[in-house]
């Protein structure tokens, strides 16, 4: 008699297997996300509000508000188009190992070069987050690419510069500046290297560096096209809860933390986070802040080209909120002890 197995073998072979009729696809309407359905119905309902001719639009607390978000959303824009072209034209036209021989092997020792190196980006926070980003999908370790990111915004000449006009007499406030903000930028690299893990970390996935048979100026516009429509969303929110605080927050609020020594400094770096300005112009805003302590405007001036709305917007959006929430607390702790530290030692 034949085996078992032999008789299965048979009847597969004589006899296929029963091909099951295919299935009816249905067609399955795709909803918009949720973020998406919530912004698009605030846009309507804000267009609504404008055509109908309320007079809610025309409010001096709205015309406020929208002067100030307009006012931080065109003074950072030059400078993300400025990172965003850069981060472009690195994706596309240079070589991706040039970083990883520049910095030195070890990451320890390539985290305060590349904090030195930002140096030579004349931008602000908004312009250094693309940057890092293209950074670290060219292989640079993130703790030298966030020591870049920090550094970058405050201690580039352009921000050197305004700081000693805006503190005319004053060269201790400017080292002390570079000093506390290189500190900081290299603090932070160190310890994501010690606490850092990679699932906080969630870069936007996207091809860089140049690959063979394509036009690296066609690479270059859509890496450039990709980041700044990505970044200048986030950038605008920002804005949007920066004008939200200047509207909201009465003037006599300042009176109130200037007379202590610590509540000032805490205050003024609280304030440098929501207040979101530019770093080529927080040195002239420190500088009317004439009822606090030299050391609490240090802080202000260390803190807001590292940690603001706007920029933890773009962390968030470019390296994912649990990254955005977790370093920027850190930053901001850090960069508060590095201006008391150095500021009380020169100011």
């Amino acid at each position: 008699m034949p085996k078992t197995d032999e008789l299965l073998d048979v009847t597969e072979t004589v006899f296929p297997a029963a091909v099951r009729p295919p299935e009816r696809r249905r067609r399955v309407l795709r909803r918009p996300p949720p973020r998406t359905a919530f912004v698009i119905a605030l846009g309507l309902a804000v267009a609504v509000l404008v055509l109908s001719g309320t007079p809610w639009p025309n409010d001096p607390a709205v015309a406020a508000w929208r002067t100030v978000c307009l006012a931080i959303t065109v003074q950072a824009l030059p400078f993300l188009l400025l990172g965003t072209a850069l981060s472009g034209a690195i994706n596309a036209f240079v070589p991706a190992d040039l970083f990883t021989k520049v910095l030195p092997k070890r990451a320890a020792l390539a985290v305060p070069v590349a904090g030195i190196a930002g140096v030579v980006l004349p931008g602000c926070e908004c312009a250094s987050v693309p940057v890092a980003n293209s950074l670290i999908r060219r292989g640079v370790t993130p703790a030298a690419a966030f020591a870049f990111l920090l550094s970058a915004p405050a201690i580039n000449p352009i921000v050197l510069t305004a700081t000693a006009v805006a503190f005319p007499g004053s060269p201790a406030m400017v080292l002390a500046r570079l000093l506390a903000s290189l500190a900081t930028a290299a603090v932070m690299g160190w310890l994501w290297l010690w606490l850092g893990r990679e699932e906080w970390l969630r870069p936007v996935v996207r091809h860089t560096g140049h690959r063979s048979g394509h036009s690296r100026f066609t690479e270059f516009r859509l890496g450039f096209q990709h980041d700044f429509l990505h970044a200048g969303g986030f950038l605008v929110l920002g804005a949007m809860a920066a004008a939200t605080f200047n509207v909201t927050v009465p003037r006599s609020v300042l009176d109130t933390f200037s007379g202590s020594p610590w509540l000032s400094v805490l205050f003024l770096a609280g304030l440098a986070v929501v207040l979101a300005v530019c770093s080529e112009a927080d040195a002239f805003v420190a500088a009317s802040l004439t009822g606090f302590s030299p050391t609490a405007r240090l802080a202000f001036m260390v803190v807001g080209p590292m940690v603001d709305l706007k920029l933890i917007a773009l962390q968030a959006g470019t390296f994912g909120r649990a990254f955005a929430v977790r370093f920027s607390t850190a930053t901001t702790v850090v960069a508060v002890a590095a201006s008391v530290l150095i500021g009380g030692a020169l100011l």
